[in-house]
């Protein structure tokens, strides 16, 4: 009935809220003409009439899911891995961010975009570890994931499972074009997959 959205509050009539109940009750003394003006009715009243309902829980209470940032080098992947995990971050969400410890280019304790936009993350040596350090986390995002192992596929469904929200970036091919490393099981997991040129 209301769009959802994590932190939004809403200004609904009380009589919106127990629709059900006012349309039921009606329903034999008045035809569907009348029905309608006394909720329009109440639906203009002053603020008195009115009831708070609150959604900061809605985003939580969905299911998992998996999505996919895969293209070649620098097509702009952990850019939009940065962009999507901050949005969480401003959304009120817990977020926690991985890479591989291989990956040392511009930091040790940072994701960083080749534009020089930076999150901070944790260096892990297998995919095992997100398992223990994303307890309580509503979004988990992974960079670099073709230098994790293959058990990242079943780390990230369980995550999944579990209702948390993972994305990963990472390369899709090697330089011969030849799938490389999880992520292109990933891709047939996964609920939605983007590829970036």
């Amino acid at each position: 009935m209301f769009p959802t959205g994590v932190g939004t509050r809403y200004k609904v009539p009380i009589y919106a809220t127990k629709i059900g109940f006012f349309i039921n009750s009606n329903k034999k003394k008045s035809g569907f003409f009348v029905i309608f003006v006394r909720l329009w009715y109440f639906c203009n009243q002053k603020s008195e009439y009115m009831s708070i309902v609150d959604n900061t829980q809605g985003e939580r209470k969905r299911q998992g899911r998996i999505e996919i940032i895969c293209g070649s080098m620098f097509s702009g992947k952990t850019e939009e891995l940065i962009r999507r995990l901050k949005r969480a971050k401003f959304a009120k969400q817990r977020v926690e961010i991985f890479k591989p410890s291989i990956d040392n280019r511009y930091s040790d304790e940072e994701v960083v975009s080749h534009d020089h936009n930076s999150i901070v993350s944790t260096s892990i040596d297998s995919s095992a570890s997100i398992l223990l350090l994303s307890e309580g986390i509503d979004v988990v995002g992974i960079d670099e994931a073709q230098f994790l192992d293959d058990n990242l596929v079943n780390v990230c469904n369980q995550l999944a499972n579990n209702g948390v929200r993972v994305i990963v970036a990472g390369l899709d091919m090697d330089y011969r074009g030849v799938p490389f490393g999880p992520i292109p099981a990933l891709c047939a997991v996964a609920d939605e997959v983007t590829k970036v040129h």
